[in-house]
């Protein structure tokens, strides 16, 4: 018998390990188990939905399946946000105050301050991240807009993509906003192409909605004893709003009224319901909203239609989450399922005075007159126009409060709140008024699930967390107000709330020509501060201001320590602050060059064109000729494009306020050629133009007028795509895809001014020489 020692004898026998298996303890690695009963969670997040935008909150709008949830939940009548889409969703996933994770405004305008950089740190942990450790599947559908612009392309980086903070698996959108008819879509780290095309009847929202349903169902029939946690984020109603022309028809004539009749109407259902306290004041019309009597017939056939628009398209929503909640239902799964419904600001009046037809030209302070508008009315909602209510009715759409998206004061921070959870609500259509805030929401869902928020994760020590539980008042109504203390801050406009007082700053932001309107102060130096005692002055209507100096001067000292503690300074200045934009893992090329058969190419990682670009393209025609598209960039509603159309090269330049077409009149003959198309910016009183070439030799131009800038293709997610198109064609000379039907050897794209060949510079000496 071998008496040697073997390795692991001192060792408890639980725990040794030994040269034979007979005298080795196996053990099993541990698996994170959430506590007995915990609740599946569902967290639908809607878009630019104000707080008086839902049949439960007062709107004449039809949303009978939020309603019905609200019926069987609660309604948080005093829930805040941070009044943008990427602040509020950094805030709610990760239980801390936006500039504390560098989430001071949106990605687009991400900056190389502490407080703006447009990246969560390793310090705040996702609530994404919390639940998977404790057992949950996580999954997230939908709008994004958490990945800085620059990490958008299939190089990523991806720690900032949803399965890098946490989720596990993800189907939607990154931006801010896309096409609800062509959305530019990702799939875990993948960019993809839509299920199906416009012309056969895709809608986004009845894409997601489907895909969340897939998700929850493979993840319950694969292990239904293993919570979930899933974060839905419509694209809907943030611009553009899009939806089928059936959806919009029941509204005709509905808002005929006019906006003061929406909000005097919803008013009176809202202080009926119980959802607005009595003895509320509804704020009056301030001076930058015209009054509906006062504008003429044809505007108000107009704005209504845009409204009319607006409110199909939250029906349209409605009705398909409706079919996730009956889903939920069919699966049994409602009763232990906590549903929490919200919007991340509130109503948007991105529109302007007038509404748009194109949003992002909108952006640009290029709208639209009043007659093309008019001609255009029936496009509304189509596929034709990318279009956004007149500010009116966001103020409207915030029924009873003040201002809107983009402002610390109420109609800006305060949204609708549906909780249901029918295994833990004990009154059932009740509203609950503790003050509560979207950082909240990750402390109550870990206390319901039973999972400690962690102190370090992955080796990083965690911030703390600045939201609080409201889960008592889930169960008692009258639950202690569980928080005291909240700054507000959005692009300089400032605010604070302080045990039921209310202090906000007149500060107009310098955006969307707000201060051609809007009363107030445009430097911070000079702004004011208003006081509220919201604790019976639901809607901010009685400024207490120059009754109580001191309590004014303690709100303003609380708001510049809680800016001190969370990273706000220095504050957002319009345009200044867009010097100190952070950049990229790689700052954009000065040349790229591509082929065909990938995916796109994401615009934020293209050699920049708005001072000039050439575009070359190396290609084969075959015997038979060719066309087809060799590269195209956006769609109808802003972009560019190259293609060949019965052999002819056509460039077309689809600008936010002009698009033009060039064309060749000969075809590219058979063989090997290389057809290039140059944009040659405005310069020195001379008009920008778009010269085309085969092989060399000009064969077509035009000037260009319009902004050569477009926005919103990386608000989108935009790629360049290179011998296809997809989605809404750049030119309606064709249907994409237009795949080109010769060879595409090579496509190189490079910034800035077309740079003469020896040959052509001789070419244009000798003409010169004897023009003479």
């Amino acid at each position: 018998m071998d008496a040697r020692p073997r390795r692991g004898d001192h060792l408890p026998t639980s725990q040794r390990i030994s040269d034979r298996v007979a005298d080795s303890q196996s053990r099993a690695v541990g698996y994170p188990r959430p506590v007995e009963g915990a609740p599946n969670v569902l967290v639908i997040v809607l878009d630019d939905v104000g707080f008086s935008q839902l049949g439960c909150f007062g709107s004449p709008i039809e949303t009978p399946n939020i309603d019905a949830l609200a019926q069987g939940g609660l309604r948080y009548h005093r829930f805040h946000v941070t009044s943008v889409c990427s602040s509020t969703r950094a805030a709610l996933l990760t239980g801390r105050n936006h500039h504390a994770v560098g989430m001071g405004v949106t990605q687009e305008a991400a900056m190389g301050f502490p407080g703006y950089t447009g990246r969560i740190p390793p310090s705040a942990a996702t609530m994404a991240r919390v639940l998977r450790d404790g057992g949950y599947n996580t999954m997230a559908v939908g709008k994004w807009h958490l990945t800085p612009r620059t990490e958008y392309s299939a190089a990523g980086p991806f720690e900032r993509w949803p399965l890098g903070l946490g989720f596990e698996r993800y189907y939607g959108f990154l931006g801010a906003e896309t096409s609800q008819w062509a959305p530019e879509l990702v799939r875990d780290n993948t960019h993809v192409e839509p299920p199906a095309t416009p012309e056969e009847g895709y809608h986004l929202t009845e894409d997601l909605v489907d895909q969340t349903i897939r998700m929850i169902q493979d993840q319950q029939q694969a292990e239904a004893r293993k919570p979930f946690f899933c974060y839905l984020a419509t694209g809907a109603a943030h611009a553009p709003h899009q939806v089928a022309p059936e959806w919009v028809a029941p509204y005709r004539g509905r808002f005929d009224g006019g906006w003061e009749a929406y909000r005097e109407e919803t008013f009176a259902r809202q202080v009926a319901d119980g959802v607005v306290p009595d003895g509320t004041v509804l704020t009056p019309r301030p001076s930058w909203v015209p009054a509906w009597d006062d504008l003429s017939a044809d505007q108000r056939r107009l704005y209504a239609r845009y409204m009319e628009v607006y409110a199909g398209f939250m029906t349209h929503t409605d009705h398909h989450l409706g079919r996730l909640l009956d889903f939920l239902e069919h699966r049994s799964l409602d009763d232990n399922t906590v549903v929490m419904v919200l919007s991340d600001n509130g109503a948007s009046a991105e529109g302007g005075p007038a509404g748009t037809l194109n949003e992002a030209a909108g952006w640009l302070g290029l709208h639209e007159d009043e007659a093309t508008s008019l001609e255009r009315i029936d496009d509304l909602g189509g596929q034709d126009a990318y279009n956004h209510y007149p500010w009116g009715w966001a103020w409207a759409g915030n029924t009873p409060l003040r201002l809107w998206k983009r402002y610390a004061w109420l109609g800006g921070v305060r949204t609708p709140l549906v909780l249901r959870w029918p295994a833990r609500v004990p009154d059932p259509g009740a509203v609950r008024s503790q003050f509560t805030h979207v950082t909240d929401l990750l402390p109550t869902i870990a206390e319901a699930a039973g999972i400690p928020v962690p102190a370090v994760v992955d080796g990083v020590t965690q911030q703390p967390l600045d939201g609080a539980s409201f889960l008592d008042s889930i169960t008692e109504p009258d639950a202690t107000e569980h928080r005291h203390l909240q700054y507000f801050e959005m692009m300089g406009s400032r605010g604070v709330y302080a045990d039921g007082w209310m202090a906000v700053t007149d500060h107009v932001a310098n955006q969307f020509g707000e201060r051609d309107h809007l009363e107030g102060s445009f430097d911070h130096a000079t702004d004011r501060w208003s006081l509220f005692d919201l604790r019976t002055d639901f809607s901010e209507s009685t400024d207490l201001a120059d009754e109580q100096p001191g309590t004014v001067r303690r709100l303003e000292g609380l708001w510049w320590a809680e800016a001190g503690r969370n990273q706000v300074l220095p504050l957002f200045e319009f345009p200044d602050s867009l010097a100190h934009l952070h950049p990229g893992e790689y700052p954009p090329p000065s040349v790229g060059v591509y082929g065909p058969g990938g995916g796109p190419v994401a615009e934020a990682q293209l050699p920049p064109t708005g001072g000039g670009f050439v575009l070359s393209a190396e290609l084969t025609v075959p015997d038979a000729g060719a066309e087809g598209v060799v590269a195209a960039l956006g769609d109808r509603q802003g972009g560019w494009g190259l293609h060949l159309l019965d052999g002819r090269p056509v460039a077309t330049f689809a600008l936010l306020d002009a698009t033009t077409r060039v064309a060749a009149e000969q075809r590219v003959p058979p063989g090997a050629h290389t057809v290039e198309l140059a944009y040659v910016a405005a310069r020195g009183g001379r008009a920008a133009r778009a010269e085309l070439r085969v092989d060399g030799d000009l064969v077509a131009d035009a000037e260009v007028p319009g902004t050569m800038f477009l926005p919103h293709l990386s608000t989108a997610g935009a790629g360049l795509l290179i011998g296809r198109d997809r989605g809404l064609s750049v030119s309606p000379d064709y249907r994409p895809p237009f795949e080109f039907t010769g060879e595409l050897r090579r496509v190189e794209l490079r910034s800035g001014r077309r740079t003469e060949t020896d040959e052509e510079r001789a070419t244009r000496v000798r003409a010169g020489v004897a023009g003479d």
